[in-house]
This record gives structure tokens, C-alpha cells and sequence, in this order.
């Protein structure tokens, strides 16, 4: 069986060019940290990557802070602040703050305190994206960074996250961006590297795989490479439209990312369809992949206002560059006669 991939939100496969920059990294010897040749040739592949990374995020002049993660990330910007947020966040934000920021029907958030707020640009599970305010503490960026034109020097937000593996580079390294001045408190603490705000040796050869990465997918936005799968998202929600004329594409009023697509048809159990599509030969998901399999109606869908049954009964298809025309609609024709199957038995 030929498996098709439709969970990229959850995780990107590995760039060519990622893959290459670590297989270059592997064979360099030294410890970052130390001040011999080797050292500084370690050294040299960290400070490339932290400029590549900056450049995508339109960060120049800020300080980018390599991590193991978004989730340490999210610790090092949020631990002690006693900021706000909203029940869409990602439970590695979720575990800092206060959820108590209203969502509204279209899982767009008001936030009344910037500075003592975070918010995230897009949601992992519905693909809507938010306005960020003026002065805003934090914003998770994981999943717009790469299929947004993100621009962190304009955005602002004092301080955001990113993680390698959603844009194509290894699993196992992030990174936290804020703007020069900004306090914080280093969580792990030892050596003093990353300019003391997280000790340890740095993951060179990850940070090599990541700002590879980040100028990989720059490129891919600067080329229009997102425009041609927004257009395969529509053909997909167009065709499963005509087919489940009870089905809700949540957000679809509301701006989204342009790979996303959270479909909820009421009753039908977002784990049954993920079952049913993977004995098929497709991969997607019932949520977010950090909250996957906890057999729990998803928090994002029951803050913008759907019950229990509603909230258990959505499926999340993400694209990415590599899916083709025909990837959507095999996976349209094999959805479609699993929801006939589903009207027939509810009938």
C-alpha cells in the first residue's frame, strides 16, 4: 500500500538540505564552548544557524535562544510571568498560564492586556490564525513560522517560538526569539551558554539541521509554494463538501493557514475516522499530536462553543509542499465512502 502523509502539523518531513547541514555537522569535532580551532568551528555552525533562523523569522537584531523545543521554549519564556491565554494554546503554553481569554465562534481570541497575555499566531488543530496586539508578552509560532510570511520585528510580540521539525528540520531542537532587553531567567542553569540563558552544549548538529531548514522554507514562501497547496485545501474541503452535506470546516470564516483543514462531521468520532484512514493508507490526526490519544473531545473546538459530542467528532488534514493533487483526492474518495458507511449505519 502506498502511504499518503496529511499530518504535517504534526510533523514535516526532514529537508534534503536540513538532512545535509547535519550530515556536515556530524564530522565537525569540537565543543562549541571551547576556544581552540575545533571549538570555533562548532562555534561557527551554531552562529550560521542562529542567522538563518533570525533571517526567516524576520528577527534580525534580536536574540535567538536555541532550545530542545517549542515546549522548553515555552517554559523559558513563561515560567513565573503569570501570563493569560486562551484555551486554544497549545498545552506546552496551557501549563503556564491562566486559560481565560475569550475564543469566539471562530476561534479568534480578545485579548484586553498585551503585555500580560500570550497568544498564538495560528492554532495547530483549526488553522486559524490571530492579529497579534501591540506589546504582547509571548506568541506561540510554531505552526505559522514556515507557512506564513512571519515577520517577529513587526509582529509585535515581545518574545515567540519556534520548533525545527514543523518546518522540515530535525525533531529535538527549538528555539525562543525576543527582542533585545527583554528579562528572563534562565530555567536550566550550568555553563552559561546561549548567552546564559540555557546551559548545556549546544545540539550542534541539530541547530545545523534547523537553520538549514528555516532558509529552506523561507525560499518555499518567497516562491509561492503555500499559495499551491491553499489551493489543494479548498479543492479537498470543495469535494468533501458535496459529499457530507453535514460536515463543518471549522475556521473556514476566519483567516487560516493555507495547509490546514479541521473537519468535524457530528457523531462520527474523530479516532474512528483516524482509524479508518489509516487502514487506508492515509495519515492524519484528531487534534493536536501532543494531546493524540488521550481520547478527550478537544479543548480547542469545545472553547469556540461545540459540545462534548462535537468537539470528539473532528478530524485534522494538514498538507505540506509535497502533496499532490492526486494525494487529495484519493483521500476525498476514500473519506467519502467511509461517510456513506457512517450515514447508513446512523440512519
Amino acid at each position: 500500500m502506498n502511504r499518503v502523509y496529511l499530518d504535517w502539523n504534526a510533523t514535516a518531513p526532514l529537508r534534503p538540505e536540513a538532512r545535509a547541514a547535519m550530515g556536515a555537522a556530524m564530522d565537525v569535532l569540537g565543543n562549541p564552548s571551547s576556544v581552540h580551532a575545533e571549538g570555533r568551528a562548532a562555534r561557527a555552525i551554531i552562529e550560521r544557524a542562529r542567522g538563518q533562523v533570525a533571517a526567516a523569522f524576520g528577527a534580525e537584531g534580536a536574540d535567538v535562544v536555541f532550545t530542545s523545543g517549542a515546549t522548553e521554549a515555552a517554559a523559558l519564556a513563561l515560567a513565573g510571568r503569570g501570563l493569560r491565554g486562551a484555551l486554544i494554546e497549545h498545552d506546552a503554553v496551557r501549563a503556564w498560564v491562566s486559560g481565560d481569554l475569550a475564543v469566539d465562534a471562530q476561534g479568534r481570541v480578545t485579548v484586553t492586556d498585551p503585555a500580560g497575555s500570550v497568544l498564538q499566531l495560528a492554532n495547530s488543530e483549526t488553522g486559524v490564525v490571530q492579529d497579534l496586539p501591540e506589546g504582547l508578552a509571548v506568541s506561540d509560532m510554531v505552526q505559522g513560522f514556515g507557512k506564513l510570511p512571519v515577520a517577529f520585528n513587526w509582529s509585535g510580540a515581545r518574545m515567540a517560538l519556534a520548533s525545527a521539525h514543523k518546518i522540515g528540520g530535525p525533531k529535538g531542537v527549538g528555539a525562543l526569539i525576543l527582542r533585545r532587553g527583554t528579562d528572563l531567567a534562565a530555567q536550566i542553569r550550568g555553563g552559561g551558554q546561549e548567552m546564559g540563558r540555557r546551559a548545556g552544549t549546544e545540539n550542534v548538529i541539530g541547530i545545523a539541521g534547523f537553520g538549514a531548514a528555516a532558509k529552506s522554507a523561507a525560499r518555499d514562501l518567497s516562491e509561492g509554494v503555500w499559495e499551491r497547496v491553499a489551493a489543494l485545501r479548498d479543492r479537498l474541503e470543495g469535494t468533501i463538501a458535496d459529499a457530507g452535506k453535514d460536515t463543518i470546516f471549522i475556521g473556514k470564516d476566519a483567516p487560516r493557514l493555507p495547509n490546514t483543514s479541521c473537519i468535524l462531521t457530528p457523531g462520527w468520532k474523530g479516532e474512528t475516522q483516524v482509524m479508518q484512514m489509516d487502514l487506508a493508507g492515509f495519515a492524519i490526526s484528531a487534534g493536536s499530536a501532543c494531546s493524540s490519544g488521550k481520547l478527550r473531545a478537544s479543548p480547542v473546538l469545545r472553547a469556540m462553543g461545540f459540545d462534548e459530542i462535537a468537539a470528539a467528532s473532528a478530524i485534522r488534514v494538514s498538507l505540506g509542499p509535497q502533496t499532490t493533487q492526486d494525494n487529495i483526492d484519493a483521500f476525498a474518495r476514500a473519506w467519502t465512502a467511509q461517510h456513506a458507511k457512517f450515514r447508513a449505519r446512523a440512519a
